[in-house]
Order: C-alpha cells, then structure tokens, then sequence
C-alpha cells in the first residue's frame, strides 16, 4: 500500500514542475496555463492523500470544487486567448502586455 509520504512526494514534485514552468516559460501563455492545471492538480493529491489518510471527506469535497474551478478556469481562459488572437495574431505575453495601451 502507497503511504501518505509518497503521496506528498509524488504532489510536490508536480508542483515543483508547475511553478518551474511557470518561472522558466514567461512567453507561451498557453504553457503558463497548464503549469497552472498541473499546480491544482497537485493541490488535488494533496487534498485527497490528508482526506484518505485522516478518514473524512471533507478533503475529497473540496478537490472536486478545485477541479470544477480548474474545468471554468481552462475554457474561459482558452476562450479569451482565441479571442486575443484573432484580434492581435498572437498570443505571446509581450503581445497581451500591449493591451495597456
């Protein structure tokens, strides 16, 4: 049986590689985007692993509302970047930094 440990491990790493590509990518939103979805999804082991390991449900409650807040959070965002592109052409971050203007 997987003890909580390996889950926590598994959740951190995946985490870890969310924020890296959060850090290192500055210029595709889309790759922003889903370094966010694999951060929530860490979150979402986080959650369930202490609900399992704690005997309550409370913790796998709440990671079905992150995945529904994730679900809304993927289709508005890639609704508003279908948006941007076809009025700019591109949907690099230096391009959305324009909008100010």
């Amino acid at each position: 049986m997987i003890d909580l440990g390996q889950y926590l491990l598994v959740a951190g790493i995946l985490f870890a590689i969310g924020a890296g590509g959060i850090f290192l990518n500055r210029k595709n939103v889309i790759v922003i985007l889903m370094s966010i979805e694999l951060m929530l999804l860490a979150v979402n082991i986080n959650m369930v692993a202490f609900s399992i390991y704690l005997g309550d449900l409370v913790g796998q409650v709440f990671a079905f509302i992150v995945l529904t807040v994730a679900a809304a959070e993927a289709a508005i965002g890639l609704a508003i970047l279908v948006t941007f592109f076809r009025n700019r052409g591109d949907i690099s971050v230096e391009a959305a930094d324009s909008m100010r203007n």
